[in-house]
Formats: structure tokens, C-alpha cells, sequence
């Protein structure tokens, strides 16, 4: 082959590759109906009939559960609000500790932290990038009150064993499957396979709506919850007739009719959005699993991966290259590439200093808190691995892209590792 574009030579692609476009005439129309009538949002936060919102975002919500076969689905303004709200909603109290990975969005950790609880971290395997029953044993303690798991990049974690422990030690479980969304783990949807689960509509997710997310359950408790921490729960739950008013103090957490209006809609799009996704990340994996220092997505077999991204993992030992000369020599290649995913979030500075509320060290710190957390460097060795030496992933696996997309990938990744030895220079 060629030169590397890094080196002077011509990329194997000029043109950028085609943008994930998911909304078409149905969004638009159903957008319209919603102007139409002048009701944007049908909410108030009063014990009312508009305690639930509007009819777009009541619809949203029968159909939302119908779909994923679960007894609650509440929607939120975000995936964000839905996991400080399932927090708030299993009961975790200040003093308490969840435990969450270290390797995703930082959410997942600060829903801990909303409720003056410690984030402790599990370390992640190296193959799903998921938390595992192991690695949350090692991490459980007596203040253990909840776990959230995060079904990263699309590929569920070991549920089975992981509700097991959790059912052992009287724990709640959390699952963050906003990049999931249609992803199953033994014939179940994602999303479904712990106490609560929350999904993204984000506008970088499989299905969209800008911004908003729906959070499912089959407790009936943990529904009426979600519900009053989303819409002012502190003026609701004395006209409500609630008991246990612990955690309610409400927020504004609630979704738009025309962003429901859009969700509903997408919906019925997850199935043939999805679909391209794994045939795409099936080509991929097909056409890299051979090549010399590069791992493809592993996909266990009671999984349907999801695919949001598409990771691979990248041996610099057996290539004498960095990862991060690698992935640069990708991008001079016109192969969007990216390197390392999120930082391992106890290195982020809150944790490092544990400053949350005030200056005090709240939630950190005695009197809030009797344990010892830890958020050295080095707590978690296979998360700091990949993030610093071996991921790297693409989002090139959506819906809009043509085969020959997908060619140029392959063709890019065998130009670099045919031309290491250029790097090495």
C-alpha cells in the first residue's frame, strides 16, 4: 500500500463519512400535532390528573412498557435525572455506599453523591468492559446499599451473577443502559434485568429525542418513587397519602410533549436501527478478528450486543507501536478513531481531593461518612489499561452507513498495520 497519510502519503479516504440521521417525516408530523394543540407540557407538580404530564408523554410511557414488557416506565429529561433518581428511589442515604464502575459516563457515579452516598468503583473485565460479580465482591462492605451496572458500548453485564450477589447481601441494582437499547442478555431485554433500569434518548444514542430518557421497573414502590422525585415529590406526597416520604424531595425531572412525541415515534424505529448496527459491527469483526495486535468486540453468547460504539482493543507489545501514534495515523487516514474512552472517574478531581458539597469533604468524610474509600491510582488495573494503553473505538457501525463505508475502515486499519514500521520511526 501507499505512504501513510501521516507521513505525507494520501488518505484512504477524503470525504467524511455519512452523519446518523434517525429522524425522518414521521418525528416531524408527530412534532406538528403537538404545536398544533398549544400544549408543550401537560405537568403540574401538584397531587392532580397532570401529575403524570401530558397525553404524549403518558403514551410514551404504555408504550414504552409494552415494548420491553415491564410494569413502570417513568420518563425523565435525561438518562442523567433517571439514574439520580433511581438512586433516590431504591433509598440510599447519606453515609451509604454504591458500588459503580469507574469506566463510564460520570453520572453513574454522581447518582451516589446526589444523595450524599460514596461511589466506590469495581474494576471492569477486559473483554465486556462491564463490572463483574468478582469485581464487586472484592469492593462490598457493611455501608453497601446498591450497585449500578453499566452495559457499556451496548454489551450487557453478567446479570445472572450479579443479581445473585445482589439478592445475597439485600442490595438494590441499578442498570445503565442508555447505550443498550435493544440489547438482550439470555433472550431479555437490557435495561430489564435489575431492580431498575434506566435508557438515554440522547441525541447521540441509538433512538433519540434530543435529550430525555425513560427509567423501567416492576416494583410498584420504585415507580410511585421515581415518579415523586421527578415532579416535586415534597408538595405531592401529603395529598398523596405516601408514608415514607425519605429521599422525595422532588426535582424538575420531567420530559416535554414534543420530546415524547419524537421518543414515540423513534421507538418504533429501535428494531431496524439497531439491526444495521450488528450487521455492520458483524462485517467489522469478521474482516479484524485476524489481524496481527488487533482485538475485535467480544460478544458473549447468551448476548445481543447493542453497539453505540465499536471498541477494539489493541495490543501495542505485539505492533511496537503505541495505541495513541496508532490511532493518530488512523485519523490522517480520514478513519475517525478515538482513544482511551472516559477517564477511570476516581482520578477525576472531586474524587482525588473529595470535595463534593461545601468545603468540608461532604459526603466523604467523617461525620457523613465511617468507611475508607479509596481512589488511588492503581485501585482499578484493568480500567487504567485500557484507558491509557489498549481501547480505542469508533462509532462507525450506525444505520446511514453503505458497505463501502465500512470497506474504508478495513482498508485504513490494514494501511497503518502494514506501515508500522514507518510509525516506529
Amino acid at each position: 500500500m501507499a505512504k501513510l497519510a501521516l507521513c505525507g502519503g494520501k488518505p484512504v479516504r477524503a470525504d467524511p463519512f455519512p452523519r446518523y440521521v434517525t429522524i425522518g417525516e414521521e418525528e416531524k408530523r408527530a412534532v406538528m400535532e403537538v404545536l398544533d394543540t398549544g400544549v408543550l407540557s401537560g405537568y403540574l407538580g401538584t397531587w392532580s390528573p397532570q401529575f403524570y404530564g401530558g397525553p404524549r408523554v403518558r403514551k410514551l410511557e404504555r408504550e414504552w412498557e409494552e415494548y420491553f414488557g415491564v410494569r413502570h416506565a417513568v420518563s425523565v429529561n435525561s438518562a442523567t435525572s433517571g439514574l439520580y433518581a433511581a438512586v433516590g428511589a431504591a433509598g440510599v442515604s447519606p453515609g451509604d455506599e454504591v458500588i459503580v464502575s469507574p469506566y463510564t459516563m460520570t453520572a453513574s457515579a454522581t447518582g451516589a453523591l446526589m444523595y450524599n452516598a460514596v461511589p466506590v468503583f469495581a474494576d471492569i473485565d477486559p473483554e465486556t468492559f462491564c463490572i463483574t460479580p468478582e469485581t464487586i465482591r472484592q469492593v462490598l462492605s457493611p455501608r453497601t446499599k446498591a450497585i449500578i451496572t453499566v452495559d457499556l458500548f451496548g454489551h450487557p453485564a453478567d446479570f445472572d451473577g450479579i443479581m445473585a450477589l445482589a439478592a445475597e447481601h439485600n442490595l438494590v441494582v441499578i442498570e445503565d443502559a442508555a447505550q443498550a437499547p435493544g440489547a438482550q442478555y439470555h433472550g431479555r431485554f437490557a435495561g430489564t434485568l435489575a431492580h431498575i433500569g434506566v435508557f438515554s434518548l440522547n441525541c447521540h444514542k441509538t433512538i433519540q429525542c434530543g435529550e430525555g430518557g425513560v427509567v423501567v421497573t416492576n416494583d410498584d414502590r420504585f415507580a410511585e418513587r421515581l415518579q415523586l422525585i421527578r415532579n416535586h415529590g415534597e408538595v405531592v406526597v401529603g395529598n398523596k397519602g405516601v408514608d415514607d416520604i425519605s429521599n422525595l424531595i422532588g426535582f424538575n425531572y420531567r420530559m416535554t410533549e414534543v420530546e415524547a412525541a419524537i421518543a414515540s415515534e423513534q421507538l418504533k424505529k429501535l428494531e431496524r436501527l439497531l439491526l444495521p448496527r450488528i450487521e455492520a459491527a458483524d462485517f467489522l469483526r469478521d474482516r479484524l478478528k485476524h489481524l496481527r495486535g488487533i482485538t475485535p468486540p467480544v460478544v458473549r453468547d447468551c448476548v445481543r450486543h447493542g453497539y453505540y460504539e465499536f471498541a477494539i482493543r489493541y495490543d501495542a507489545q505485539a505492533l511496537g507501536v503505541h495505541r495513541d501514534r496508532f490511532v493518530e495515523a488512523l485519523n490522517a487516514e480520514g478513519i475517525p478513531m478515538y482513544k482511551g474512552y472516559m477517564k477511570p472517574i476516581y482520578l477525576e478531581p472531586m474524587y482525588q481531593s473529595r470535595t463534593g458539597y461545601g468545603a468540608n469533604g461532604c459526603p466523604f468524610t467523617p461525620p457523613y461518612y465511617e468507611g475508607n474509600v479509596n481512589y488511588e491510582k492503581g485501585i482499578c488495573p484493568v480500567t487504567e489499561r485500557m484507558y491509557l494503553e489498549e481501547l480505542m473505538f469508533t462509532d462507525l457501525v450506525h444505520a446511514s452507513l453503505a458497505a463501502k463505508d465500512l470497506e474504508d475502515v478495513v482498508t485504513g486499519i490494514d494501511k497503518v498495520l502494514e506501515h508500522t514500521h514507518e510509525l516506529q520511526d
